[in-house]
């Protein structure tokens, strides 16, 4: 039967496997952490690592090929970076436009209404709901109205 025993050493507690030799003297490997079972039952599932302790390889790469890396990294930049713009600049000039065009229609609208003057204020008083409704205050001093 194989025995596992804690070596509590200054460095923290270290695992250390002592391995004696069964009867058919096969030897176990040491396991590199204790686990426990699970708790969903799945012992075949392996323990994962976080992200920032997977060992990345480091590239091995000449300085020119490097260089010229680079150089494409930038110049792929440069270039979002251009597309960004004249879609920016595109979008403004389509917004100043519908602005422009939007302004033009009410200026449009206010020149083409039939304006009647209220000198009467008891008219108000007779007129409808519907007609009130329709009831609009301008301001007459721009208006070129006798």
């Amino acid at each position: 039967m194989d025995k596992i025993a804690f070596d509590h050493t200054d460095e923290g507690s270290s695992l250390n496997c002592n391995e004696d030799k069964t009867e058919n003297g096969s030897d176990s490997a040491c396991p590199s952490s204790v686990r426990g079972k699970p708790k969903s039952g799945r012992i075949w599932k392996s323990q994962k690592l976080r992200f920032a302790s997977i060992k990345k390889s480091v590239q091995c790469k000449k300085s020119s090929q490097q260089q010229a890396f680079r150089e494409e990294i930038k110049h792929i930049k440069e270039l979002s970076r251009s597309i960004k713009e004249t879609r920016r600049r595109e979008n403004d000039i389509k917004r100043l436009r519908r602005e422009e065009n939007k302004r033009r229609r009410i200026e449009n609208e206010r020149k083409s209404e039939i304006v009647q003057v209220i000198k009467n204020p008891a008219k108000l008083k007779r007129m409808r709901k519907k007609q009130l409704r329709m009831i609009e205050r301008r301001d007459i001093s721009k208006l070129n109205v006798v």
